[in-house]
């Protein structure tokens, strides 16, 4: 009997997924393009960008607000497309920005 009321509770929406932390969610989707080193096209990209006047990894920015962090997500920039909805949701956008932005160094 247990089994069915668990069933029917998820069934009927009950449990809810937790959204995944803005570490989950940088390392899922930024990571394979922005992390640090070479291969990661995002960061040598923002290495030729600026030239060495803004650290090009994005995890040591100190200049990134958690709004600039949404719009590059959801808008691109240069060669990054766009990120959907229902492949980041607003929620994992705004952990992701919260995790980008808080992770930096001071500056």
């Amino acid at each position: 009997m247990k089994y069915f009321i668990l069933l029917a509770a998820v069934l009927a929406g009950g449990a809810q997924a937790a959204t995944p932390s803005g570490k989950a969610v940088y390392e899922h989707w930024c990571a394979p393009c922005h992390a640090p080193g070479p291969g990661h096209p995002g960061t040598q990209s923002l290495q030729m960008k600026y030239q060495g006047k803004l650290a090009p990894v994005l995890l040591d920015r100190t200049d990134l607000t958690p709004q600039a962090v949404s719009v590059f997500v959801r808008q691109g920039v240069l060669l990054m497309a766009p990120f959907r909805k229902t492949e980041i949701t607003d929620a994992e956008l705004a952990a992701l920005a919260a995790y980008v932005t808080a992770h930096a160094p001071a500056p």
